[in-house]
């Protein structure tokens, strides 16, 4: 390939990036908007894991009266109760599982999801 046939090669993939470009712009970027009822329900699907998440990370599956939670090391029950016994918990602690979380938590994630991911213990009982 000779400098000549380089120069080509680069000015046709510019026209080919502007040529997609100008499609994208003619189109019309969009954003997505989520309805009210698919908020809430990716909210509240978020909110279910997020609360076996939290339960996890405090371990409360060590004081569980479950004998399937110790056994297995992790919440296998219903983590609506065992999230309530969090309460009790020095607040600081509560945080650092939840910047675990966060840490752990891909920076794309939907709004609804984030939003889950960002409540302590507490939130979820208000």
């Amino acid at each position: 390939m000779t400098l000549f046939d380089k120069k080509d090669f680069d000015a046709q993939r510019f026209n080919d990036d502007a040529t997609v470009y100008f499609a994208m712009v003619k189109a019309g970027f969009k954003r997505k908007t989520l309805s009210p009822a698919e908020f809430a329900r990716r909210f509240t699907l978020e909110r279910i894991l997020q609360e076996r998440r939290l339960c996890d990370g405090l371990a409360l599956w060590r004081a569980c009266r479950r004998k399937d939670c110790r056994r297995h090391h992790r919440c296998g029950g219903d983590q609506r109760k065992c999230l309530n016994r969090a309460l009790a918990l020095p607040r600081e602690i509560q945080m650092r599982v939840r910047e675990k979380i966060l840490e752990a938590t891909p920076p794309n994630i939907g709004r609804p999801e984030r939003e889950a991911r960002v409540r302590m213990p507490r939130d979820f009982y208000e």
